[in-house]
């Protein structure tokens, strides 16, 4: 896919104040009207605070990248590449842990956008696909992933404050 429209910025260390702030308002763009106040402060407190994402900035096997659409912040995507210690299932798959877009630019194929990219970084490092997991409850998503050619596998326990939610577990072979 190519749009000279959008482009995706891979994120460094002086980016983190912004990362922050485009993950806390997407986290609750998508999030906020299904959960309560208490969990989602919770979870913004402990998962999306500066220093928790410098940590994850600076893990060799993680990647940010900012997506702009015609120079304005639209979105991020946050890639996990399969690490010695992973489960021996996903040794050989590149894991999307974050793919979030500003309400104001959905519908705009910068989602489709970030998948490609991350379809040719699987590609480029020869891995087999894809995982991810999105929330059972986010339909949206899910048939989002779904079109594009997702399955599922599986599911595992998501932690949002003190909730645990189901996370269906989805995977596209490339």
């Amino acid at each position: 896919m190519n749009n000279p429209d959008i482009e995706i910025v891979e994120i460094v260390q002086k980016d983190v104040p912004l990362l922050r702030t485009i993950s806390i308002t997407t986290f609750k763009q998508t999030f906020d009207l299904q959960n309560s106040e208490s969990n989602m402060d919770l979870y913004l407190s402990n998962n999306l605070n500066t220093e928790q994402l410098l940590e994850e900035l600076n893990t060799p096997s993680s990647k940010f990248y900012f997506a702009y659409s015609k120079k304005e912040l639209a979105g991020y995507l946050k890639i996990n590449f399969p690490a010695k210690t992973t489960v021996s299932k996903y040794l050989n798959l590149l894991e999307v842990e974050r793919i979030y877009i500003l309400q104001d630019f959905q519908r705009q194929s910068i989602g489709n956008y970030l998948l490609d990219f991350s379809i040719q970084t699987v590609q480029k490092n020869k891995l087999k696909g894809i995982w991810l997991g999105v929330w059972e409850h986010n339909s949206k998503a899910i048939s989002f992933y779904k079109k594009i050619g997702f399955v599922q596998t599986g599911s595992h326990i998501f932690k949002l404050g003190d909730d645990e939610q189901t996370d269906i577990i989805m995977e596209l072979t490339v």
